[in-house]
């Protein structure tokens, strides 16, 4: 619900009303926590991304209404994994590990703006057209500076979390944020195949970059990892030259492509905290981490930090909510998993990017031994789909 006058003081202040400050707020009001969820926006705005969703991630969504029959969202039931010019590959299926779906993608704009209405419409407090300009943490409680549609605010929480609003960061004396930059770029399009995908992602390992495409309805959403100089001459190609190229890394996996869509680009860098936690704070989703997209994991890390962090706190006495034993116990439930998906990520990207022809052969042989051990490969899709538990 739209909170048309600030309370003075709160349980828990939420930055961001996205997917996973959404989902932190309404499970938190399903908790009966004295919530407010703090969101800039007031509409959702256009939006080329789509997000990838696995399984888990979907299903958590679901429990507070931010998931269900989506005619948006494209079902993936299966993942193609390859490297160019070796014969290793696999392949990752729905069936295999008892599910419908690996995942779903759905485009941002449909999930962000679903996050936006529940929120309008839930139990969950949310103030729309706000900014946080400032954070003072003392020893009992937070003191949050607003920038209102009405003027200059203040409002105290007991606890407050940052899913998004990361350049709250730089006041944190005890929170050290790390960029590690991959001095590479993301190029983003929408791409139709010659045939039906059939809800088949592929994952491609080519010489001069990573390549994912997401069936995303009738089309793919192409993720093209390139250098900064490959991604300004690709974006620069005619679409008959681009769809050509695209085509020639899917050589004998895709019959072909018959459309682009306008494509778009961004620089790509590993952003990572030393701490998750600081006094009377806690940082998730993109506030805690922001991942290359090679693997898809970004948002469904952030949404585990969301779920985790609404389970702790429903169990929590409201004195006890923002005190460090709390905070430290979420630190360390998110420890495992944060850190091998993080690890995962940045070196899938120091492993496939390296051209030494040895090392090319051991990534074939590895990803032949993963198509080949049953119980390896199913191993790998459930982390995939749930983490690292």
């Amino acid at each position: 619900m739209i909170a048309e006058r600030l309370p003075e003081h709160v349980d828990v202040a939420i930055v961001g009303g996205g997917p996973v400050g959404a989902l932190l707020a309404l499970r938190l009001a399903d908790a009966g926590i004295n919530a407010l969820a703090i969101e800039a926006r007031v509409t959702t705005p256009a939006d080329p991304r789509a997000l990838a969703l696995s399984h888990a991630s979907a299903e958590a969504l679901g429990r507070v209404g931010l998931w269900g029959d989506d005619p948006s969202a494209t079902a993936i039931t299966r993942v193609h994994v390859s490297q160019a010019g070796t014969l290793g590959r696999t392949e990752l299926s729905s069936t295999e590990i008892g599910l419908p779906a690996l995942g779903y993608v759905v485009p941002y704009r449909a999930l962000a703006g679903l996050a936006l209405d529940r929120l309008k419409a839930g139990k969950a407090a949310v103030a729309l057209g706000t900014t946080v300009t400032g954070v003072d943490r003392l020893a009992r409680y937070a003191r949050l500076s607003l920038a209102t549609p009405h003027g200059r605010r203040q409002l105290t929480a007991s606890l407050v979390v940052l899913a998004d609003g990361g350049q709250l960061l730089a006041g944190f004396d005890d929170v050290k944020q790390t960029v590690k930059p991959y001095a590479q770029h993301a190029i983003l399009a929408t791409i139709t195949p010659t045939e039906p995908h059939l809800g088949v992602a592929f994952e491609r390992f080519a010489d001069d970059g990573p390549l994912a495409l997401l069936p995303n309805g009738d089309d793919y959403t192409l993720v093209w990892t390139q250098t900064p100089a490959g991604a300004e001459e690709k974006l620069a190609l005619s679409d008959a030259e681009f769809i050509a190229q695209v085509s020639a890394r899917f050589a004998g996996r895709i019959a072909g492509f018959t459309r682009v869509g306008a494509r778009a680009g961004w620089p790509l860098a590993l952003k990572t905290l030393d701490s998750v936690v600081g006094r009377r704070v806690v940082m998730i989703g993109n506030a805690a981490q922001t991942l290359h997209p090679v693997a898809g994991q970004g948002l469904n890390l952030g949404l585990r930090d969301a779920t985790t962090l609404a389970d702790l706190l429903s169990i929590t006495p409201a004195a006890q909510l923002g005190e460090a034993a709390t905070l430290a116990r979420y630190a360390a439930l998110r420890r495992q998993d944060a850190g091998r998906v993080t690890r995962f990520t940045d070196g899938l990207i120091g492993w496939f990017d390296n051209p030494n022809p040895l090392l090319k052969h051991a990534r074939s042989a590895g990803l032949l031994a993963l198509d080949q051990i049953g119980p390896l490969r199913r191993g790998f899709a459930r982390k995939m789909v749930y983490g690292a538990r």
